[in-house]
């Protein structure tokens, strides 16, 4: 859909907002609302239950478009005092002032958020009633705004900006009935672009649970539907066809971890030797690392050199990294928290990926009782295998490997249309909320 111009514009004299309509003003943020920075709560006396206390926002709760609790959530306990003016209200704007999203996480605050208060390293943005709250979030939500704080931010190790640099942000400023109109044009439009962006979300989930599904059916049960099976012995197996081993990992091929040698030891890095943390760990196949380290670094530590072919996986880390996979396809040594598979003549290592893969919910169930749940060379051990003979091996490799392209090309398309409907949101708002289109006929 085209949507016509104003009839007449002006130049703003701010870059990012270019020529505005003619009967539009400008202003700064803070000549339109109050801004305050919030509270520095003690986090001493924190609480984690959120039955005990009031919701603290933190730059941590705060993301794009709405309060993330869970994990994050901190709660300030109903018996202890805190000044009023930090409570926050329905139509508030938060924006997060560090991090590496800086400038992408902002949130405007509904009545179901409530109540809550506001901590330190947050800006609260509380509208005049010259604007709307919707609308000039619709400013700030958006990469306009991006594109400021990118100017503005300091420190590129720790990015922040101020409670000035919010301020300080240029918007328009429409008479109030046609801040409506296109606070209500683009609720309207942005939903059936949101709509369209699920459908394409909701196809790539579609896509990745079918190639899970595919893999641990070719893994556990084969090709050929028509074999007599037999237990397996392993509850999650089931039964797998009954001229196929089933056997501990330990069996199969050679466990080992590695280390990461002394980092105040300037003459251990930054040398040619490929070392690999369990980030870069990812399903992938590894070609190339973050970080090196030296001949007399590996020499000096524990660390190992593992060859192509061998199998890493992540023992530990952050939310979904633990139990994942990836096969090296360099010479390459890892720290700690990796451990390297390395398969002897019973197992290709391309099906011991698969098989992995498909195993991966089951083999996180495994992992040791401490705060990240870790796994242990041990543990991987003793995991047991359903093993082919290598023929059938091979042809397991050949079929998934096949699923696998069919899988990333269709997924890969679902994400380009994504990036493309997210442009389009992006590009509506800033057209709409800078007067590049006349929207007013389509607002009621």
């Amino acid at each position: 859909m085209s949507f016509p111009r104003y009839p007449a514009y002006k130049d703003s004299r701010v870059e990012w907002l270019g020529q505005v309509p003619t009967h539009w003003s400008i202003k700064k943020v803070s000549h339109l609302a109050h801004l305050m920075v919030g509270f520095p709560f003690s986090s001493g006396s924190f609480s984690f239950d959120p039955e005990a206390g009031l919701p603290l926002v933190r730059g941590d709760n705060v993301t794009e478009g709405f309060l993330r609790w869970g994990e994050k959530g901190r709660y300030w306990p109903f018996d202890l005092d805190y000044e009023p003016r930090y409570l926050l209200q329905a139509n508030d704007i938060l924006v997060s002032m560090d991090g590496s999203k800086v400038g992408k996480n902002w949130t405007l605050l509904r009545k179901s958020d409530l109540p809550a208060l506001l901590v330190q390293r947050v800006t609260r943005i509380r509208v005049a009633s010259e604007c709307t709250a919707r609308f000039v979030y619709a400013q700030i939500s958006n990469e306009m705004f991006i594109r400021y704080v990118d100017r503005t931010k300091t420190d590129p190790a720790i990015p922040h900006i101020t409670m000035k640099n919010i301020g300080d942000y240029w918007v328009t400023v429409p008479p109030t009935g046609e801040q409506e109109i296109i606070v209500q044009f683009l609720d309207r439009e942005v939903a059936k672009i949101d709509a369209l962006v699920a459908e394409q979300e909701q196809l790539i989930t579609l896509l990745k649970e079918k190639l899970q599904a595919v893999t641990s059916h070719a893994v556990t049960k084969g090709l050929d539907p028509s074999v007599p099976m037999k237990d397996s012995g392993v509850e999650w197996l089931g039964e797998v066809p009954a001229h196929w081993g089933v056997s501990a990992l330990s069996y199969l091929s050679s466990i080992e971890t590695g280390a990461t040698p002394e980092r105040g030891e300037p003459s251990y890095w930054n040398g040619t030797i490929p070392w690999l943390k369990t980030g870069e760990i990812n399903w992938e196949p590894i070609r190339e690392a973050e970080e090196f380290i030296t001949e007399e670094g590996l020499a000096n530590s524990a660390a190992k050199l593992s060859q192509p072919g061998t199998l890493l996986m992540a023992m530990y880390g952050q939310g979904v990294t633990r139990g994942r996979v990836a096969l090296l396809e360099i010479e390459a040594a890892y720290n700690q928290a990796c451990a390297a598979i390395t398969f002897g003549d019973r197992v290709i290592p391309k099906f011991g990926r698969y098989f992995f893969m498909a195993a991966y919910d089951h083999i996180r169930e495994g992992g040791n009782e401490t705060s990240q749940m870790n796994l242990s060379a041990g543990l991987i051990a003793k995991f047991r295998l359903s093993v082919p003979p290598k023929v059938e091996q091979e042809a397991i490799v050949r079929k998934l490997d096949d699923e696998l392209l069919r899988s990333e090309v269709l997924c890969g398309e679902a994400v380009k249309a994504v990036t493309l409907l997210q442009e389009r949101r992006s590009a509506l708002i800033s057209a709409a909320v800078t007067g590049q289109i006349d929207v007013r006929q389509f607002g009621q």
